[in-house]
């Protein structure tokens, strides 16, 4: 097989993608679970191309990796943990938890917060998209308690707001007003809490927070508590 070096032994394959531990997937193979094309009887040390491989006559789960457009519902926190809460985690494959490397969320959103979440195993990508040089742009749908203005439009376009404890202010962002208390916000960096922070400074408290679209990606009338996986293409 040519550039066989490249692909992975088909037990760390198969236990990667969340199958079962090493052994196990030992065992699966030895008990003809596993087929690989052009290879009667596998080895589990036999370096494979993922796309030969099946596994009780399916093909193997997204071996090249997932991507996951998820709607988070409020009340879901994005840890593995559940001391805080029930975890984004939760709402997915079960198989899915058991991959490695870990699939991840691309930035966070907080507890209280809704709409639209990446989660990935492919964590250079995670590390691209947080990376404060990208400047990937968030788009939310903001209740506040209080009354919009005109004056909040200036001062999030202005590029000098300051969020408390910081010694930059926040990048330029769009503000546009819905009505008396709703809004719609752009922004393009990613700070911890940056939307609730950056109403706090202008002593405003944000009651209801929905991020609507990440870059490009909408939620695709995705329900609350649903996901789907999608091409990696879509981020381009």
């Amino acid at each position: 097989m040519a550039n066989a070096k490249k692909f992975p032994r088909l037990d760390q394959l198969i236990a990667s993608l969340g199958y079962g531990s090493r052994s196990e997937v030992a065992y699966m193979i030895k008990n003809s679970r596993v087929e690989v094309k052009g290879h009667d009887k596998p080895k589990p040390d036999l370096r494979v191309d993922p796309k030969l491989v099946r596994l009780d006559g399916e093909d193997l789960d997204h071996p090249e990796g997932l991507l996951i457009l998820m709607h988070k519902p409020v009340g879901y926190v994005c840890s593995h943990t559940e001391k805080d809460g029930e975890t984004v985690y939760s709402l997915l494959p079960e198989r899915w938890n058991y991959r490695s490397p870990k699939v991840v969320s691309v930035g966070r959103l907080d507890k209280d917060t809704s709409g639209l979440l990446l989660l990935s195993d492919q964590h250079e990508l995670v590390h691209e998209l947080t990376s404060p040089k990208k400047h990937v742009t968030k788009t939310y749908e903001v209740t506040i308690d209080g009354e919009l203005n005109q004056e909040m439009i200036e001062i999030f376009a202005s590029g000098k707001l300051m969020l408390h404890g910081e010694a930059k202010p926040c990048m330029p962002a769009e503000l546009k007003i819905i009505d008396a208390q709703r809004a719609e916000l752009r922004i393009h960096e990613g700070r911890y809490h940056q939307v609730r922070r950056m109403f706090a400074a202008l002593g405003i408290r944000v009651l209801t927070l929905h991020r609507s679209y990440f870059g490009k990606l909408s939620l695709e009338n995705i329900a609350a508590g649903e996901f789907r996986s999608i091409s990696f293409e879509k981020l381009s």
